[in-house]
């Protein structure tokens, strides 16, 4: 979760995050996972071969890309606007950190060097709450994503929570993900999920999966 409208400031942003981290740790923060076994199981029902260009949107400090690494993906980039966050992954991989891309970006300020066959994000696109900053999104979706690859998208669904670590949201399900992305990319699937946070609280997300088609 590395991203927020432009209502903030790149380095306020960044500082942001920062400081959720240092202040949470990486187990204490609302959308921590010991196993991201949805994001997981989705790339697995999408058939992507071990050596897909992967790139994690606001991977901090998740271990998709230590799960990801012992499955034998080679292929893999992680991107976030919190140094902190990318720090703390790198260290709960160790030496296998040198095997990721690591990316301390700010996502709307970035430019893609290259396309990837799967745009992962879990969290990070419904923090961008305005109009601009989400056509910017797709802007780099289009950018980055290859031809006939794959997005997955993790979002609050519609009956989710309306903030998240002090800052408002948008929610979605499908349907509305879809509009938002418009042409060009195909809605394939839509599944629900009540992630449980570290405090016991129940966040129903929306999962998508997009296909890339022009």
């Amino acid at each position: 979760m590395a991203s927020d409208g432009p209502a903030v400031r790149n380095e306020t942003r960044e500082e942001h995050w920062n400081s959720v981290y240092e202040q949470r740790g990486t187990a204490g923060v609302s959308w921590y996972q010991p196993t991201p076994e949805m994001s997981l199981a989705l790339i697995e029902r999408l058939a992507v071969p071990t050596n897909a260009g992967i790139i994690d949107i606001g991977g901090g400090a998740s271990r998709l890309a230590a799960s990801l690494l012992a499955r034998g993906f080679d292929d893999l980039t992680v991107l976030d606007v919190s140094a902190r966050a990318l720090e703390l992954s790198q260290a709960q991989l160790g030496p296998d950190a040198r095997k990721v891309q690591w990316l301390q970006e700010d996502l709307l300020s970035w430019s893609p060097s290259r396309t990837y066959d799967l745009w992962h994000d879990r969290a990070v696109f419904h923090f961008l709450i305005d109009p601009a900053s989400q056509q910017r999104y797709v802007e780099l979706l289009r950018a980055g994503v290859a031809l006939d690859g794959h997005v997955i998208l993790g979002t609050f669904a519609l009956d989710g929570p309306e903030e998240c670590s002090g800052l408002p949201v948008a929610r979605y399900d499908g349907a509305t993900l879809g509009t938002v992305l418009g042409t060009g990319f195909v809605l394939i699937d839509e599944w629900q999920e009540k992630h449980r946070t570290p405090t016991g609280a129940i966040q129903p997300f929306t999962w998508t999966a997009f296909k890339r088609e022009m």
